[in-house]
């Protein structure tokens, strides 16, 4: 993955030119079948939705992505808003190799949509046709403002992110350390500063799992270990791990794991060798 900090010191320092900008509209539910790319690109959303494939890896974008690909890879797009897909394409070459392994990769950016990128990208469109000295400086110059206001936008939303991210780490050492509370959604949102909905969502995306489910998940796993050394009764592993009915904590296990502890003891049992 290609970050907003490097990108940043692969243009502000590297040697490259602009070979041309474009612009295109696409009707909605539009196919464009399987072409290959020749030089480096970037695709500039500023209008509607489309699904691309970039050596089968799939990419959905909107208005504010945008999408780098390096030359030889496999490409094809689909509309799939209710509105016409239109982005701008910018394509640029490098003049030493150093610029090009590092960028023989694609990627996708996804900064907050942004007007001004979107003039500033209109404008390099009229500027890219001048071929003299002046004009490639001025096509040059405005992509780096354009770079500078994707990577800029990049950059905030990481930052905005961050204090999610670090509230959810701490709240899974928090449940790894807890795990026989009896912990709840809006006591483990409060515990963090967060609403239990932001919560809930921030937990999900950094964990794929629902935090009361990651909960079920720590325990269940905590309890398959005892149960596996064999020298505890369910009921004790049931309050070990935080829960006060063992009948309830059976049925858990079971729905986990596809076994009832008591059988799941025994099992580890055979298995053991004299």
């Amino acid at each position: 993955m290609m970050n907003a900090d490097k990108l940043a010191d692969i243009f502000a320092g590297g040697s490259y030119e602009i070979n041309g900008v474009h612009r295109l509209v696409i009707q909605p539910k539009s196919v464009l079948r399987e072409f290959k790319t020749i030089k480096y690109g970037f695709l500039f959303v500023v209008r509607g939705e489309a699904t691309i494939s970039v050596n089968e890896k799939e990419y959905k974008l909107r208005r504010g992505s945008v999408l780098h690909a390096a030359p030889g890879m496999r490409m094809d797009a689909r509309a799939t808003g209710s509105t016409e897909y239109e982005y701008y394409t910018v394509f640029y070459s490098f003049g030493d190799a150093s610029g090009g392994r590092e960028c023989d990769v694609h990627f996708l950016l996804d900064p907050a949509a942004s007007p001004r990128v979107a003039e500033l990208l209109a404008v390099l469109h009229q500027n890219a046709r001048t071929k003299d000295g002046i004009g490639r400086l001025r096509a040059k110059q405005l992509f780096l403002s354009v770079l500078d206001q994707v990577l800029t936008g990049c950059r905030h939303r990481e930052a905005v992110s961050a204090p999610g991210r670090r509230a959810i780490e701490a709240a899974v050492d928090y449940i790894n350390g807890h795990y026989t509370d009896p912990l709840t959604l809006d006591e483990l949102a409060e515990l963090h500063a967060m609403s239990p909905k932001s919560f809930s969502y921030f937990f999900h995306k950094h964990t794929g799992l629902r935090p009361i489910d990651y909960v079920i998940h720590y325990r269940m796993e905590r309890a398959r270990e005892l149960l596996g050394e064999g020298n505890y009764l369910v009921r004790d592993v049931a309050v070990s791990v935080g829960y006060a009915n063992p009948l309830y904590f059976s049925r858990a296990f079971k729905k986990k794991f596809g076994v009832s502890p008591t059988d799941y003891a025994l099992q580890t049992s055979n298995r053991r060798p004299e």
